[in-house]
């Protein structure tokens, strides 16, 4: 079975395809750094709809999510940005943690997993 590997860098790919499978990374909201947590997973979700596309899939097809935030005060803001964004009745198994992130200016760390 062939591995595809997308946005390869020096430490890790953005997204790697094995079989009917896709494994995205973890995305943090590069333009949305230092933003509110609403903001910062508005961008993560825009750009893991890009990273599934890319590979093939969409957010129809998420098998399951991880989600790190900084604070759980926040959990309710993240939400809801998650929730209009999510497909109903295609929602994923799903963690969500409460955890310092790579930078201070991270609020929210999204990874997940999807089938083809």
């Amino acid at each position: 079975m062939s591995i595809q590997r997308h946005d390869v860098g020096t430490r890790m790919s953005k997204a790697v395809v094995h079989g009917n499978t896709v494994y995205l990374a973890g995305v943090v909201a590069d333009k949305a750094k230092g933003k509110s947590v609403g903001e910062q997973t508005k961008e993560i979700l825009s750009i893991i709809d890009h990273h599934l596309a890319q590979a093939g899939t969409d957010k129809t097809k998420l098998l399951s999510t991880n989600i790190w935030i900084t604070d759980m005060s926040t959990f309710n803001e993240m939400n809801a940005e998650w929730d209009k964004w999510v497909s109903p009745g295609n929602t994923p198994a799903r963690a969500t943690v409460e955890a310092k992130l790579a930078a201070p200016d991270y609020k929210v760390e999204i990874m997940c997993v999807a089938a083809k």
